[in-house]
């Protein structure tokens, strides 16, 4: 691949963005990333995504991808011959991990951003029981669908790893700052031991931020946010 060939649109904290980070390094890819300030939209960001104008953005040539879901897709396919398969070859198990990465975005995303900005503690201990309502779902799945394995992937990392991966910082920063328990190892000791696994893999490690700069950005957001609020 040519230098410069490849380039990622992205926001550091985004778990749609680290996705897809992680699935390059996964698959050994060089690109170039380009952090996107979506308060004040990039040219490059318009031009390329202007439906949606958010990230991320894939830009391979004179392609471009966009949603995160998709770009992992392609990346699969088009770079098959490049370390490892991320997706299932299996039709029934590749439409199994389609499935559920949908899931995962559906229900973890709300509820995180549930429990960061409810303002009473009714509506936060609601988010808190879907968030936990959510795990136990996805730790079903992984005893009966990927049963025996390391990853949802199998034996090494796939496309449902570095779906639900991508939540893990956010969701022990909304742990620290809701002075709660939502990946609980008693409640989803299958899901907390394929945590550990994941995070320690060098995809993971060379993409993922800290959950203290995650912390620290979630509270500056909730505080903008409330002081939006109290003013309107």
């Amino acid at each position: 691949m040519a230098e410069g060939e490849l380039k990622l649109l992205g926001l550091w904290y985004s778990p749609f963005v680290l996705r897809v980070r992680m699935m390059l390094e996964q698959k050994g890819l060089s690109y170039e990333y380009l952090e996107q300030d979506l308060s004040n939209k990039s040219e490059l960001l318009l031009k390329h995504n202007p439906i949606y104008k958010k990230v991320p953005v894939l830009i391979h040539g004179n392609r471009v991808i966009c949603e995160s879901l998709a770009i992992l897709e392609y990346i699969d396919e088009n770079w098959s011959g490049t370390g490892p398969r991320v997706l299932p070859a299996d039709p029934y198990k590749r439409a199994v991990s389609r499935f559920w990465a949908v899931y995962i975005d559906d229900k973890l995303l709300s509820s995180a951003i549930g429990i960061l900005m409810a303002a009473t503690e009714e509506v936060k201990a609601e988010k808190i029981k879907d968030t936990h309502t959510a795990f136990e779902m996805l730790e079903e799945a992984f005893k009966k669908c990927f049963s025996g394995k390391s990853f949802f992937g199998g034996e090494t990392i796939g496309y449902l790893d570095v779906t639900l991966g991508s939540y893990l910082i956010s969701i022990r920063a909304a742990e620290r700052i809701s002075e709660s328990k939502l990946l609980d190892e008693t409640m989803v000791p299958l899901l907390v031991e394929w945590e550990n696994r994941f995070l320690a893999a060098e995809c993971a490690k060379k993409t993922l931020p800290s959950v203290e700069r995650v912390e620290e950005h979630a509270r500056m957001l909730r505080r903008t946010r409330w002081e939006a609020n109290s003013s309107n």
